[in-house]
């Protein structure tokens, strides 16, 4: 069960750091161009450079390196499937047979490529989300998603559905800690048994937490009803974003490094 607790995606942890200080919008758009460029890096090289940057982003943003490697943990049976149907599951130069699955060269490439690139997604997301407070997100995606507001679409809505599901991901963790550790002192087994009988041990957890998600959700309606919650209509931010030097510094810097490794990238195919 402690591996539940142990999960960090979706938390802030503040700290006095130069990406703690970017604003909001410059830490999105950095992590929009860094996912489009590891999707669009197709050779080792290219993502190995990508790798390197990710060492150098941990150390300017002062969060602990086992907080950032935890945010993959949710996601880390995915990456090893999707690396493993690429590896038994592309033709090639074959290595080896195990009975019907066959493990070939280019196999081997792409269960690297596609695993790194996931990898890499996941942990460049956790690092803005650790790096930036839910308020901060929420009013970073609203300002970038404002230009499309003349096209109706409801860009203070979206940012704070968006905040919220990031901010209730921690919490449904720990709920879900909590069911799980009363269930066992009740004599539930969640050990023992095939997969199908420990994934009944889980229907009693499953029942008393989408009870809980549905009566946290209303008690959120009903605290922003109370306040006179109505939407981004209207609405003033007390610190406003400021958008200074050094996010122009940052956004230069890393639109250099992205152009260093395309240029890699094709030099390496």
């Amino acid at each position: 069960m402690s591996f539940i607790s142990r999960i960090t995606l979706g938390q802030y942890i503040p700290a006095d750091s130069f990406l703690h200080a970017l604003d909001p919008r410059c830490k999105i758009l950095m992590t929009l161009l860094a996912m489009t460029g590891i999707f669009a890096s197709g050779t080792l090289p290219a993502l190995v450079l990508w790798g390197l940057m990710l060492p150098a982003a941990i150390y300017m943003s002062k969060v602990p390196v086992g907080a950032v490697l935890r945010s993959a943990k949710p996601v880390l049976i995915l990456i090893i499937f999707t690396s493993l149907l690429h590896l038994f599951w592309t033709p090639g130069a074959e290595i080896f047979r195990l009975a019907f699955l066959s493990v070939t060269e280019e196999g081997c490439v792409m269960a690297l490529r596609m695993g790194l690139r996931l990898l890499y997604l996941v942990l460049y997301a956790g690092l803005l989300t650790l790096t930036t407070s839910p308020s901060e997100l929420s009013d970073g995606l609203e300002a970038i998603m404002g230009p499309f507001r003349r096209f109706g679409l409801p860009s203070h809505e979206i940012a704070m559905m968006m905040t919220i599901a990031l901010r209730f991901i921690p919490t449904l963790f720990e709920e879900t800690e909590r069911i799980i550790k009363s269930q066992m002192s009740r004599g539930a087994d969640f050990e023992s048994g095939g997969l199908v009988k420990r994934a009944r041990a889980y229907i009693p957890v499953l029942i008393p937490l989408f009870v809980l998600v549905f009566q946290r959700a209303e008690t959120l309606a009903s605290a922003m009803e109370s306040r006179c919650y109505r939407g981004g209509k209207g609405r003033v931010r007390m610190y406003p974003l400021k958008w200074g030097c050094a996010e122009n510094t940052a956004v230069m810097i890393f639109v250099i490094f992205i152009v260093t490794v395309i240029i890699i990238d094709r030099m390496s195919m």
